[in-house]
C-alpha cells in the first residue's frame, strides 16, 4: 500500500495543475449523494413501518459524523496526504452503503444507522476535506476558485444521484410504473449495493490521480509578495492546535454556523414550503408536487453554482467582503421572502435561488478564508474543526423551522404566514453572523509557526510549547 504515501504523490516537474480538480470532483460528486436521500425516504418509511423522523435520523447522523470526523481526522489528513485520505474515505463511504444494504435486506434499521449514518458519515467528513487543502496549494493565486471547484461537486452530487437513483429503483422493482408506486425494500437494498460499488470505483480513481505540488513549486508568474500586501491575507502559518485558540477561528465558526443554519431552513422544507406559500383559501396549492420537485432541483443548481461563482468572486473582492454579501444581503432577501414571497412565484423562486447560492458559497469560501487567516499549514485540519459548525447547523436549522411550523398548524394546511416567524428568526441569525464577520481581524503573530518551518504539511514544528 506504499502507493498511498504522500511522497508517492508528489507531482513531477511540468505537471498540469488542471488535472487536480477532476480528481477532487470524483470524490465530492460521490459523497454529495447525501443530499439525495429523499429519493428513497418514503420507500424506507413503508418498508420498515417507521416514521419520517426515524428515517430522517439516518441523514442527521451522517451530517453529525461528517463534522466530527472532519474535526478529529483533519490533522491526520494533512499529515498523510490526500491520496491516503481519499482512499480511506472511499472505503468508509462505500462500506456504509454495503452495510446499509445488509440492514435493508435483513430488516434491521439499526444497521442503516450504523452503515450509512456512522460509517458512511466518517467517509463523508474525510472525503470532504481531503482534496481541499491540496487544491489551495495548487492554486495559491486563486484559492477561492480552487475550493469552489472542489466543493461545488458536493452541492451537485444530488443532481447526479437523484435521477440515477430513481432510474435504478425503477429498474430493480418490477412493480414500477404502477399507480401510487413506492419502491420496494428489495429495490432500495439493490440500489445501495450498486451505489456503493460505483462510488468506490470513482473515488478510487480520484485517489489514484491526485497529486501534491513539490515544496518549492509555484504557478508561472505568481508573485507571493502581492498576496502578502493584502491586509487580510497572511503568508505566515498557524497550526491547527493554535488556530482554535484564536478569536478569529471562533468568529468564522459563528459566521459559518449562521449562514448554514439559515440555508438549511429553506433546503429542509423546500418542496412543501413553495406549495404552502401559494396555498389558496380552499386549501389547494397552486404549485403541484411535480413543480415543487422541480423547484428542489433548481435549488440544487443554485447550491452548486453558488459554490463556484461566489467563491471565485471572493478572489477579487476578498473573503471578508463576500461574507458581508452572504450575510447582509442574505438577511435582506429573507425579509423580502417572508413579507412578499407569496405574491409572485417568480419572485419567490428568484429570492430562494439567490439565498441558496449564498448558502453554497459560504461553504466553498470557508477554506479560502481559513487559508487567508492561518496560511496553508494544516489548513485541512483547521477546516475539519470548522465543519463542526455544519454539524451544529444541521441540527439547529431543521429544529428551528420545524418547531415554528408545528406551532402554526398541520402540515399540508400551512400558508405563507406560517413561515414568517421561522424566516425572521433566520434573519436574526444572519445579522449575528454579519457582526461576527465584521470582528474578524488578522491573527496575532504569537500564534504563527516559526519561519523556518513548515514548508510542507507533514513537517512538525513547536509553537507555544505544543507540537
Amino acid at each position: 500500500m506504499s502507493w498511498l504515501d504522500r511522497d508517492r504523490t508528489i507531482a513531477p516537474p511540468g505537471f498540469n495543475r488542471w488535472l487536480i480538480p477532476p480528481a477532487a470532483l470524483a470524490v465530492h460528486l460521490c459523497i454529495g449523494q447525501v443530499y439525495a436521500t429523499s429519493v428513497y425516504k418514503t420507500a424506507l418509511v413503508e418498508y420498515f413501518d417507521a416514521s419520517l423522523t426515524q428515517i430522517g435520523v439516518i441523514f442527521s447522523i451522517a451530517i453529525v459524523m461528517l463534522g466530527l470526523s472532519a474535526a478529529v481526522m483533519g490533522t491526520w489528513v494533512d499529515r498523510n496526504g490526500p491520496r491516503k485520505a481519499m482512499f480511506v474515505s472511499a472505503v468508509f463511504w462505500a462500506g456504509g452503503f454495503l452495510i446499509g444494504a445488509l440492514g435493508i435486506f435483513t430488516g434491521q434499521l439499526w444497521l442503516l444507522y450504523l452503515g450509512y449514518g456512522v460509517i458512511g458519515g466518517i467517509g463523508l467528513g474525510i472525503g470532504y476535506i481531503s482534496p481541499v487543502s491540496t487544491l489551495m496549494k495548487w492554486f495559491p493565486d486563486r484559492p477561492g476558485l480552487a475550493t469552489g471547484m472542489a466543493i461545488m461537486g458536493f452541492g451537485g452530487g444530488a443532481l447526479v444521484a437523484s435521477p440515477l437513483s430513481s432510474a435504478l429503483l425503477g429498474f430493480f422493482d418490477p412493480e414500477s410504473g404502477t399507480e401510487g408506486w413506492v419502491a420496494s425494500g428489495d429495490a432500495v437494498g439493490k440500489l445501495f449495493l450498486t451505489l456503493g460499488l460505483v462510488y468506490l470505483v470513482y473515488m478510487l480513481y480520484g485517489a489514484w490521480s491526485i497529486r501534491v505540488p513539490a515544496a518549492d513549486w509555484k504557478p508561472a508568474g505568481f508573485d507571493p509578495s502581492k498576496v502578502k500586501a493584502k491586509a487580510m491575507v497572511t503568508t505566515n502559518h498557524v497550526s491547527a492546535a493554535n488556530a482554535i485558540k484564536t478569536k478569529q477561528f471562533w468568529l468564522v465558526w459563528v459566521v459559518l454556523f449562521c449562514n448554514v443554519t439559515a440555508g438549511i431552513g429553506i433546503l429542509e422544507q423546500a418542496a412543501p414550503m413553495i406549495q404552502d406559500f401559494f396555498r389558496q383559501p380552499d386549501g389547494v396549492s397552486l404549485v403541484s408536487a411535480a413543480v415543487a420537485g422541480g423547484f428542489v432541483g433548481l435549488l440544487s443548481i443554485g447550491n452548486m453554482g453558488g459554490r463556484f461563482v461566489w467563491s471565485a468572486t471572493s478572489d477579487l473582492v476578498g473573503r471578508k467582503r463576500i461574507y458581508m454579501i452572504y450575510l447582509g444581503l442574505g438577511a435582506t432577501l429573507y425579509i423580502l421572502l417572508s413579507l412578499f414571497g407569496g405574491g409572485s412565484t417568480f419572485l419567490y423562486v428568484a429570492l430562494a435561488f439567490i439565498i441558496i447560492s449564498f448558502y453554497g458559497g459560504g461553504f466553498a469560501t470557508a477554506p479560502a478564508y481559513l487559508r487567508d487567516l492561518f496560511g496553508t499549514y494544516q489548513v485541512g485540519a483547521i477546516h475539519g474543526r470548522l465543519l463542526t459548525a455544519w454539524s451544529a447547523a444541521g441540527i439547529a436549522g431543521p429544529l428551528i423551522v420545524n418547531s415554528f411550523l408545528d406551532s402554526q398548524g398541520t402540515p399540508g394546511e400551512l400558508t405563507a404566514a406560517a413561515y414568517q416567524p421561522a424566516l425572521l428568526t433566520m434573519v436574526g441569525l444572519l445579522v449575528v453572523g454579519f457582526i461576527a464577520n465584521l470582528l474578524v481581524t488578522p491573527v496575532a503573530s504569537r500564534y504563527h509557526e516559526p519561519t523556518s518551518s513548515p514548508a510542507a504539511p507533514e513537517q512538525t514544528a513547536t509553537v507555544n510549547g505544543e507540537r
